[in-house]
């Protein structure tokens, strides 16, 4: 799987946000100072070309639809992270939030309860 720019990303959030969507409403879901009615069209047309995008046509209309699943997208884009800054290691990761004191001993306390109470389920 290919990693976003910023742009396609945005696009990509519109559509995992409310599903299949057309041009103009894409464009008029975008933030201020929206783009270009072109550049939107150009920016699905790459992420078409890169398998994140699938395309229904009504007549004259397309519409766009995710093919990639935010979750997928997620879970690949972390373990890149993972893998790039934190030598493959999530335990590295846990230990640089801790540190930079972006997860508290008792929110760290209850992520292992959580994976505690999975683990059983199992």
């Amino acid at each position: 799987m290919k990693q976003l720019t910023k742009s396609e990303e945005q696009l990509m959030q519109i559509l995992w946000a409310y599903g299949a969507q057309f041009l103009r409403e894409i464009v008029e879901r975008m933030p201020e100072p929206k783009p270009h009615q072109n550049t939107v069209a150009t920016i699905l047309k790459i992420l078409v070309e890169k398998d994140f995008v699938t395309v229904n046509v009504f007549g004259r209309q397309h519409q766009y639809v995710a093919a990639v699943t935010k979750e997928a997208y997620s879970k690949k884009t972390f373990k890149q992270m993972v893998k790039g800054y934190f030598e493959g290691s999530f335990s590295n990761v846990v230990s640089f939030m801790v540190q930079e004191k972006n997860l508290s001993v008792e929110e760290l306390e209850a992520l292992l309860e959580q994976v505690k109470k999975q683990q059983h389920k199992k």
